[in-house]
Formats: structure tokens, C-alpha cells, sequence
């Protein structure tokens, strides 16, 4: 009797145990790769996934967005400027089996090669380029690293520069440089505008010389304001013009 009891419990354990090893539940984000024996026998999930205990084995993949930091890189830029990049590259599995079979460890092969890619592309580049044209260059990255990454069944969505630290003497001569262009535009604007009140001052003297009574009350205008602003005696000459009507007068008289 207590062989038979010993033999149902057991049974239930190798029962349990079996269960274990064929029932599988996958979350939606997650895919199974089976093998069978050793060989591929396709992709399974997402929810409930039957396997055959001891001779199915399943390799979980995410489909989720992968986010990787890749780590500070050496590079020397294409006129020789010695700096240190980082990146982040977005990428996620779009072919479970791929990732699986053709790479033994994607996410081990996509940093390396992130990293190789980096260093390729940034020393084909001048330092001007880096800062100014950082779109164009992840642009180019995320091409370039999206197209090796192809065959192993990996999207590469898009790939980032995100700090480029350059060497003291660099930023301070970068610094110098841009404080030399703030004084040259400083100087073009001081000059345009003194070309610009040239020319209105020209104008001005034209339309006077061409017009003397403009003169004269441009004149009595300039004195009204001296004798606004001033309260002590201003002596000044009067233009012959301005009593030439009154000596008229007295020399009729006479």
C-alpha cells in the first residue's frame, strides 16, 4: 500500500514537472523562438505555447524598443582633432528567429558594431561638421548601422550623438574664434550704420542747398531749441538774409 502511494505521488511530481516544462505564457511584447531536437521549428506567442517536454526548448525575444548607451569613443576627426563621442542607438528585434539563429548575441553584437561605426564615420568628419551638421551624421549612422544589422533581423530607428567632449585648448580656442566673430559683426554694423547716416546727412545738405528757406528755418528751429534748454544769454550771428526786408524798408523811406 504504501508502494502504491508512493508510486501516485510520484507520478504526480513527474506530472508536474512535465507540465512545467510544456506550458509556456508569453506577454505580448515577447516572442518564442522553438527549436526541437536542435533544429528551428518556427516562432510561437504571444499568450499560452505548448511545448514537448524535454525535447522542445524555447529562446525568449522582446520586440520592445531597446535603448543603448554606447560608451565614450576615442575618435580623430578628419583634420586631426583628438575627441571623445558618445551615442544612443533605438533599436528593436523585428525577426525573432534571426536574432536568435544568424547572431549569438545580438545585443552584444549591435554595441560593438555601434561603437565600431561611431569611430568610422566621426574620423571621416572635420570637428566643424560634428558640431554643426550633427543631424547629417546620425543620419548617416543610424543608415549605415540599420544596414549591418539587416541579416541579424534588428531596425535600427535612429541613433544619436550625444555629447562630444573636445580638449581644453580646443574650446579655448573655439572660444576665442567666436569672440573674434562677435567683433566683427560688431564692427560691420557699427560701419553700416554710420554709412547709413552719411547718406541721410547727404540728402539732407542737397535739399538745403537747393532750398535756402529750408536753411533758414532749420536755422531759427536750432535757436528756439538753444533758447529752451539754456537759460543764460546766447549771443549769435543773424544772417545778412534775414534783415535784408527791413534795410529795404528804410532805404524806400529815405
Amino acid at each position: 500500500m504504501q508502494l502504491f502511494q508512493s508510486f501516485i505521488v510520484g507520478g504526480i511530481i513527474l506530472l508536474a514537472i512535465i507540465l512545467a516544462n510544456a506550458v509556456r505564457i508569453l506577454r505580448e511584447y515577447e516572442r518564442g523562438v522553438v527549436f526541437r531536437l536542435g533544429r528551428f521549428v518556427g516562432v510561437k506567442g504571444p499568450g499560452l505555447i505548448i511545448l514537448w517536454p524535454f525535447i522542445d526548448k524555447m529562446v525568449k525575444v522582446s520586440l520592445r524598443t531597446v535603448v543603448m548607451d554606447v560608451p565614450p569613443q576615442d575618435i580623430i576627426t578628419k583634420d586631426n582633432v583628438s575627441l571623445k563621442v558618445n551615442a544612443v542607438i533605438y533599436f528593436r528585434v523585428v525577426q525573432p528567429d534571426k536574432a536568435i539563429v544568424e547572431v549569438e548575441n545580438f545585443l552584444f553584437a549591435t554595441s560593438q558594431l555601434s561603437q565600431t561605426t561611431l569611430r568610422s564615420v566621426l574620423g571621416q568628419s572635420e570637428l566643424d561638421d560634428l558640431l554643426a551638421e550633427r543631424d547629417k551624421i546620425n543620419a548617416q549612422l543610424q543608415k549605415i548601422i540599420d544596414h549591418q544589422t539587416e541579416p541579424w533581423g534588428i531596425k535600427v530607428s535612429n541613433v544619436e550623438v550625444k555629447h562630444i567632449d573636445l580638449p581644453q585648448e580646443m574650446q579655448r580656442a573655439m572660444a576665442k574664434q567666436a569672440e573674434a566673430e562677435r567683433e566683427r559683426r560688431s564692427k560691420i554694423i557699427a560701419a553700416e550704420g554710420e554709412f547709413q547716416a552719411s547718406q541721410r546727412l547727404a540728402d539732407a545738405a542737397k535739399i538745403l542747398s537747393d532750398q535756402p528757406s529750408a536753411l533758414t528755418l532749420r536755422y531759427l528751429q536750432t535757436l528756439r531749441e538753444i533758447a529752451t534748454e539754456n537759460n543764460s544769454t546766447t549771443i549769435f550771428p543773424v544772417p545778412i538774409d534775414l534783415l535784408k526786408p527791413f534795410l529795404n524798408v528804410e532805404m524806400k523811406k529815405k
